[in-house]
């Protein structure tokens, strides 16, 4: 399959981009630790205690080594020496954790003093306190609240890179050793627990950082002082920027990531692609050419008011309710039909407050391309529960001819998918997502008898999925109000504006400009995530000058903050003369 006349003519997506920012950065462990010999220097103190509280998946090996080989006369202490057991632990995290459940759990309400033991704690407080050593090195998750350090270093690590970890067999969920455990399952633990404590603890601690260790690759870290870090995330929060996309094959993958991204040419296929999703994703601060490595959730954490505004921050806290990624199934195959919870169920059985309502924008299709979306005319739930549970067993293929409504899809169409709607979409698309955030609870009702890739049959949820199906939703229902209600909005010289959606239902609302000029836009005091979905590349400026032009290129997503207030996007460089369009995307109030 020929996709070259529909893409750019050679790829310019950026798969590295950087925030630049002030102040410094070192790289390497001998800049590091004199660095820190320079700290403690300047405290002219008796002893030190130099606390380094780590992230769940750091390898904490590592740091002692090296800091072991700088500072031979320290007395070294690391953190899982005032755990709990690991039988104590699992049985903790065991209420949240689902069970025998292979995908799903409980949002903990678990803290990270609830795997401490306080009689370790005491014991180890009480071994720094008799210490006559003029340094002591305590190290690991939990290690601040044993001693909060006279000086406190962060050693931080994105999710992605944990998840990386997980698969190699390299780290082992929170405070217990199970590195040989399945990845998936690993996986599941750290999102409903090891994360959420850590992420509750960090928050804690952001102001208290004197310093940050970018710890993603091994052998090579990187460190900036606490306020460096804090002044490069407010950068952050006040320019349009983008987080670092990370790409995965998949069963059903496809082709089109690989050629107009520039992927690498070793794996089968691409099906995923996180483009904009900050809890998961990292966020690259260039400090005068060197570059550190950081979870980007850590801007949300310390600026959500000039990120998301404050509207959509008294709203969801926190947290970054939407999400951008690519499904690509160009010479691939059909996504898995699923449905994703309602409101009500997700907050019963998982602990999320919202739920994962979304559409699926369509940047490119070829010839038969087609979306799975709600119910043929007249279906009978019983009927097609029973052929479910029979395809389920071996027995049979789903009908999915005889029970779910099709739809041709064609570039730049639309699908509106409020949570209750079994979609899916069809081989040889090339899908833009745009959701809301919990986007593990996707439950799977057929996977059309096929394996992972891993050998075996994927989690399929028909209980589940069947509590949440809107029967009502049927072809026509689906035709009426999910397929391409595009409504003009505005236009002006050179430009045009389109609403798109999403459907009442849901929280997000999606704005499409076509424009061969300048267009204005306004963050109407919320976050705003844009995508360029036509056109080699686009600048974004400031009519004030607040922030440097910021260029994006072709299907590149990005985030504009709240605190931006007004901004303009036009074509740029060789897209000069053409028609672009951007999809923007922002929190309906």
């Amino acid at each position: 399959m020929d996709l070259e006349p529909r893409q750019p003519v050679t790829p310019n997506y950026d798969k590295f981009p950087k925030v630049e920012v002030p102040g410094c950065c070192l790289r390497g462990w001998e800049a590091v630790t004199t660095r820190l010999k320079e700290a403690m220097d300047t405290r002219k103190a008796r002893r030190t205690v130099l606390t380094f509280e780590c992230y769940s998946g750091v390898f904490i090996d590592e740091i002692t080594r090296a800091l072991s080989g700088a500072f031979p006369e320290a007395l070294f202490l690391q953190s899982d020496e005032a755990f709990h057991d690991g039988e104590e632990i699992d049985r903790r995290v065991a209420p949240f954790n689902g069970g025998d459940d292979p995908v799903f759990g409980w949002l903990t309400r678990l803290r990270m003093q609830d795997f401490l033991d306080p009689e370790k704690i005491t014991s180890m407080q009480e071994r720094i306190g008799h210490s006559e050593v003029a340094l002591v090195i305590l190290i690991g998750p939990g290690a601040s609240l044993i001693h909060p350090g006279d000086l406190l270093v962060y050693a931080d690590l994105a999710r992605w890179e944990a998840q990386l970890r997980m698969r190699r067999d390299e780290i082992s969920n929170l405070g217990v050793e199970n590195r040989g455990l399945k990845w998936s399952l690993q996986y599941k633990r750290a999102f409903f627990t090891d994360w959420r404590v850590c992420d509750k603890l960090k928050r804690e601690l952001m102001d208290r950082w004197d310093f940050v260790l970018d710890t993603h690759q091994p052998g090579d870290p990187r460190m900036a002082s606490g306020e460096a870090v804090r002044e490069g995330l407010l950068e952050a929060a006040r320019r349009p920027f983008r987080v670092v996309p990370f790409f995965d094959p998949g069963p059903w993958g496809g082709q089109w990531m690989r050629k107009v991204c520039d992927l690498d040419p070793e794996p089968e296929n691409f099906a995923w692609c996180f483009d904009c999703v900050p809890e998961e994703n990292s966020l690259l601060l260039d400090f005068d050419g060197t570059v550190m490595e950081l979870p980007s959730i850590n801007v949300v954490f310390h600026q959500p008011r000039e990120l998301l505004g404050e509207r959509v921050f008294s709203r969801f806290g926190a947290e970054f309710p939407i999400r951008f990624d690519f499904l690509d199934t160009m010479d691939g195959g059909n996504l898995s039909f699923q449905v994703h919870p309602l409101t009500d169920y997700i907050q019963r059985h998982f602990g999320m407050h919202y739920t994962q309502d979304e559409s699926y924008y369509i940047l490119d299709a070829d010839e038969g391309a087609e979306v799975f979306l709600g119910l043929r005319e007249g279906v009978d739930p019983e009927e097609m529960i029973d052929d479910l549970r029979t395809a389920q067993r071996g027995e049979k293929t789903f009908d999915d001819e005889r029970f779910v409504a099709r739809f041709p899809a064609k570039k730049h169409d639309h699908f509106l998918i409020p949570a209750g709607t079994c979609h899916c979409s069809g081989r040889n698309s090339m899908v833009l997502e745009i959701s809301a955030t919990p986007y593990i609870f996707t439950f799977k009702l057929w996977d059309w008898g096929r394996l992972g890739l891993d050998g075996l049959p994927r989690p399929i949820n028909i209980e589940r999925g069947i509590a949440n199906i809107r029967w009502e939703r049927d072809e026509s229902w689906a035709k009426e109000n999910l397929v391409n209600r595009i409504e003009p909005v505005a236009s002006g010289d050179g430009w045009r504006e389109e609403r798109t959606g999403l459907h009442e239902l849901e929280f997000i609302e999606t704005r499409r400009h076509w424009f061969t000029g300048t267009v204005e836009h306004h963050t109407g005091g919320g976050v705003n995530v844009l995508n360029l979905i036509e056109g080699r590349e686009a600048v974004v400026e400031s009519p004030t000058g607040a922030f440097a032009p910021f260029v994006v290129h072709y299907a590149e997503t990005f985030i504009v903050p709240a605190a931006v207030g007004s901004y303009t996007i036009r074509p740029h460089g060789k897209a000069v003369g053409t028609e672009c369009a951007t999809l923007k995307a922002f929190v309906r109030t």
